[in-house]
């Protein structure tokens, strides 16, 4: 039997986070790993000693494709960034400590950009410090930021969920406008990456227009450049729909949201909170031009409906996990699981590995050649690129009428 494997969930969580827990959990039965342990809320969690032996609530296949149902992180997650090296040896030591005590060799780390750079810094010491233990990385975020792989679990659901919302906004905005046009404004999440909002394109099909603009953070936004096209819009539509990023910038650096009520609080790695950007500009909206607007922040719900997740999500994402897995067992380390694309007609995909120090606190942000119309809409490489990772579907399991979770509630009994 090989040593134990421990793996944790760290950052925002996404509708299919613990679709990629339950590949690693799959792998490392498969390998014949002693235990396999849990981090309860990341590597913060771990810091404490506060780990969960996963075979106390997963015993089963049954189990594992509840939990592939379950949205949110079911192990816990957190934003904990660990200090430097340098001058910080003794933290460095407490985890390995931890490591041995509980006889762990394999490490695994689902997570975005600041996770990556976990993986990163956790190898660097082990390899410097000729330490048996190996580390590999899980890619996961609804930003779909992360560079080298084609794209991110997580993505695929949380665009599926802004499609699909954006296309019920339109109908349901077009009921209004007899008189007066009505104007909503959506806020999406991103905050330098324009994926999730390039997503509301989307919706454009046979029976719905789309949205008709749409702002990223890769362009700077001009408030007056916006004005004059919802005016423009205005004069000749009854319903105006428009989707906006979280983190668009006005000239002189700020955000959006900040010419409103501002927000100073930021999280452990120095990000400050986004939120009220469609508030801000449906009021001057109305106060431009005395048009009805409304605004519309999707929030967390973007990235918690596993209800509306994408299959060829849900199943990249355990791949990812079964895959990381299996390679930290196999003796890599310092690595990261990528998606390649083979084909995007049919749709085929490969697994990779890549070098950790070449993914970790980079972030991918959407080409600019995909932006066009002025920075007001994507293009059509934009949807040929993201349409296949929406595809399908994966119903929950239903008691009393409702979706049935996984939860650290369920603990089974010995």
């Amino acid at each position: 039997m090989k040593g134990n494997v421990i793996v944790g969930q760290s950052g925002g969580p996404t509708a299919v986070i613990n679709s990629s827990l339950a590949g690693v959990i799959k792998a490392a039965w498969s390998l014949g790993a002693g235990k396999v342990y849990g981090m309860h809320h990341g590597i913060e969690g771990f810091l404490k000693e506060d780990l969960i032996d996963i075979a106390d609530y997963i015993t089963d296949p049954s189990d594992l494709s509840l939990l592939k149902r379950t949205p949110s992180a079911f192990l816990g997650s957190c934003r904990y960034k660990l200090p430097p090296i340098e001058g910080n040896e003794e933290v460095y030591d407490k985890m390995f400590a931890i490591m041995d005590k509980y006889d762990i060799e394999y490490f695994l780390y689902i997570g975005g950009n600041d996770s990556m750079d976990t993986i990163k810094m956790l190898s660097d010491y082990a390899s410097a410090h000729d330490k048996k233990q190996k580390f590999m990385g899980v890619p996961k975020t609804i930003d779909n930021d992360l560079p080298l792989t084609d794209h991110t679990p997580g993505y695929g659901s949380a665009a599926k969920y802004i499609a699909t919302s954006m296309k019920e906004i339109i109908r349901d905005n077009e009921s209004f406008g007899a008189s007066k046009p009505t104007i909503c404004i959506v806020e999406i999440m991103g905050r330098h990456a324009g994926w999730l909002t390039a997503a509301s394109a989307l919706s454009k099909d046979a029976d719905c227009d789309g949205p008709d603009l749409i702002y990223l953070p890769e362009v700077t936004f001009d408030v007056n450049k916006f004005m004059a096209k919802v005016k423009e819009l205005a004069a000749v539509k009854s319903s105006v729909v428009i989707a906006v990023s979280e983190g668009v910038k006005v000239a002189d650096g700020r955000f959006v949201c900040e010419l409103g009520a501002s927000n100073d609080y930021v999280d452990a790695f120095g990000h400050k909170q986004l939120s009220g950007c469609a508030s801000y500009l449906a009021n001057l909206v109305t106060a431009e031009t005395g048009l009805k607007s409304r605004a519309i922040e999707f929030s967390t719900l973007q990235r918690c409906a596993t209800h509306m997740a994408s299959r060829i999500d849900i199943d990249e994402a355990y791949n990812v996990g079964y895959v990381a897995c299996q390679a930290a067992m196999n003796g890599e380390t310092g690595q990261m699981i990528i998606i390649q694309i083979r084909s995007r007609e049919p749709y085929m995909v490969d697994y990779n590995r890549y070098d950790i120090h070449e993914i970790a606190n980079v972030e991918r942000k959407v080409p600019k050649d995909w932006i066009i119309n002025d920075g007001t809409y994507v293009s059509q490489k934009y949807l040929d690129y993201a349409h296949p990772l929406i595809i399908g579907n994966i119903l929950p399991y239903y008691a009393s009428g409702l979706p049935k979770h996984l939860t650290l509630k369920n603990k089974k009994k010995h």
